[in-house]
């Protein structure tokens, strides 16, 4: 018997990314949930398992193991059925880069209007010197927080992570001209590294930037009809809209 305990919290997106793996392989784990709003994430004993204070971190059998891309081919590797990766060697190449791509343009890019519109609020409220206390908790994120101010971010930085929101939704779009899922013709790691994004943004109100991209919109039915996606989204895992 495995003992797997999931260190997460609900409106996390990379959270959001295991729960679904966890869910589609059917893996029985404890789920853990941290409040973001109180810093659960940089208290010592989480800091302890995961010194990125970031979310989310599995522990299975007393070993710890971080980010969510990560985590979830460690769960490929030890719970190989049902399959998430494709058969295929050049396959399962194109989804890991595509994995490595959301890692670095989709999922940053979609943290600016997240804090933009939800969660920076108490960013923007604090003086200069309470916002820099603040940061320098961050292991990693100091200087994003030290990025918003008063009014939120500078237009220019909206601007910018907007672009490579297109960007990504563009490349999704050509991808799934000739198959169901981004890199394989069964759902593999790259179409849940993307959902968290996809998700995101409708609860932002911006599911208009699909409405033309009719690859994507049917991606994402595809996605929410499978029993997975209700089990990674329950209660307290959307926002506004979407909620």
């Amino acid at each position: 018997m495995t003992d797997i305990v999931l260190f997460n919290a609900g409106v996390s997106t990379c959270s959001q990314r295991v729960r679904f793996v966890l869910a589609e392989k059917g893996i029985a784990y404890t789920d853990q949930r941290l409040r973001l709003d109180q810093g659960q994430h940089l208290t010592p004993d989480y800091l302890a398992i995961n010194p990125n204070g970031l979310l989310p971190a599995l522990v299975h059998d007393g070993q710890v193991i971080v980010d969510s891309s990560v985590i979830n081919e460690y769960l490929e590797e030890v719970f190989p059925t049902p399959r998430l990766v494709p058969v295929q060697p050049v396959a399962r190449a194109h989804m890991r880069a595509w994995v490595v791509y959301l890692d670095e343009v989709m999922t940053p890019a979609i943290r600016y209007p997240s804090f933009q519109q939800f969660f920076g609020g108490g960013l923007r409220n604090m003086t200069p010197e309470q916002r820099q206390a603040f940061a320098s908790r961050l292991p990693l994120r100091k200087d994003f927080a030290l990025e918003i101010g008063p009014q939120g971010f500078p237009d220019e930085k909206l601007a910018a992570a907007m672009a490579r929101i297109e960007q990504s939704l563009e490349r999704m779009e050509r991808a799934l001209a000739d198959k169901p899922w981004m890199a394989d013709r069964q759902i593999t790691l790259a179409d849940i590294a993307m959902m968290p994004s996809v998700v995101r943004l409708e609860d932002l109100g911006m599911s208009h930037l699909w409405a033309g991209r009719p690859n994507v919109a049917h991606w994402y039915a595809r996605l929410q009809d499978r029993p997975a996606f209700a089990a990674a989204y329950g209660p307290g895992s959307r926002l506004g809209a979407g909620a």
